[in-house]
């Protein structure tokens, strides 16, 4: 920004004034909005992770020690990889950068629709593309891994619970349920359907619609703190005596849920400016209309009951969490002072599956956990 590159091009903030940080599209405060929208429905998608970490704790050694201290660390890769990723994008790379445009026209999904590989071209930085391409392959790897891990463990509470056929239960000696983990391996295959560009389409529908579950995810995150948050308040339950706690509650869900709802109407705005077509409505509102069909069918079909703050269990897997932990007759170690690994299944090896991962579950929201 202040000339480091091999241009010797000091361009600070350039963009920000010419063209300027947002695209109005020739629709003026009307377009930077949409282009608002745009970018808030594409985060959306991304924005995943510390639901994640609540369900590898029934996996994890130290739950209350390890899991809190991940909990925290969030709110620093948020801060850095998002928020801070946003704004550096903004600055290296103008809206209306001419391969950045031809890039998107013409539909390419790559790492050549990056604005940081743009940005470096036009700077003449040669290797660091290459390196750009490098650190996607790793961080795809990585998210696939999180993903495959999650949406077996996932499929097998369900088993546990009822939910899902039996046959999920079955696991490997060493805590795998194995037949979850094939069914989920099934679905990266779809990957392939952007290959085609008919079929491309169908994967954007599978994207608007796991973006939707996702936010309908939070949301449901959000109601389920708040119910958490009056039955401790009902039952004079102190929250700073649980190891981990949230700031700014309940204020701070509260915020959030009116956000995410906003969002999950608004995000498919697209439908009703540039024609209505049904298609097009469902692309983005299948799952804001199943959701609450499926709520209400699961509580019409088993008569459950909504209980009330007073009653409901606050303490559930407590004294077993309790029993476990005070099993250890080492401190904690940090990350820095482990000098072996320990196997990611050792809870549950050491404990019988239906026990081990109903924490998956209670972990719905993060004090509740811990």
């Amino acid at each position: 920004m202040v000339g480091g590159n091999p241009q010797k091009d000091a361009y600070g903030f350039r963009y920000w004034r010419n063209p300027g940080p947002m695209n109005p599209a020739g629709n003026g405060d009307l377009g930077r909005f949409e282009g608002f929208l745009g970018a808030l429905w594409a985060a959306s998608f991304c924005v995943v992770g510390p639901e994640y970490i609540s369900m590898v704790s029934g996996e994890a050694k130290r739950p209350r020690v390890y899991i809190k201290n991940a909990f925290k660390t969030v709110y620093f890769r948020f801060g850095a990889f998002f928020i801070l990723g946003a704004l550096c994008v903004g600055v290296v790379c103008a809206y209306n950068d001419p391969e950045l445009v031809s890039v998107l026209t013409a539909g390419e999904s790559s790492a050549a629709a990056s604005p940081y590989v743009i940005a470096m071209k036009n700077l003449n930085i040669n290797g660091l593309p290459h390196l750009v391409n490098a650190l996607l392959i790793t961080s795809i790897f990585s998210a696939g891994n999180t993903y495959t891990y999650c949406a077996t463990r996932s499929l097998y509470s369900l088993a546990i619970e009822g939910r899902a056929p039996k046959f999920l239960r079955k696991c490997t000696k060493n805590g795998v349920p194995i037949y979850c983990f094939a069914i989920v391996m099934v679905f990266p295959f779809l990957s392939f359907l952007n290959l085609s560009d008919s079929a491309s389409k169908v994967l954007t529908w599978l994207t608007n619609i796991i973006t939707a579950g996702g936010l309908i995810n939070y949301i449901v995150m959000c109601i389920t703190y708040i119910c958490f948050f009056r039955a401790c308040k009902a039952q004079g339950l102190d929250r700073k005596t649980l190891p981990y706690t949230g700031y700014f509650q309940p204020y701070g869900t509260y915020i959030a849920l009116a956000f995410e709802t906003t969002v999950v109407f608004v995000y498919g705005y697209s439908t009703f400016t540039n024609g209505f077509s049904i298609e097009s409505f469902f692309t983005y509102y299948t799952m804001l209309i199943l959701a609450p069909i499926l709520f209400i069918f699961w509580k019409l079909l088993h008569k459950t009951k909504f209980i009330p703050a007073s009653q409901v269990d606050l303490v559930w897997d407590a004294p077993l969490i309790d029993a476990y932990e005070a099993s250890f007759t080492t401190p904690p170690v940090s990350f820095c002072k482990s000098h072996h690994h320990h196997h990611p299944c050792s809870y549950i090896a050491r404990t019988n599956h239906s026990q081990g991962l109903r924490w998956s579950n209670l972990l719905a929201s993060n004090e509740t956990s811990l």
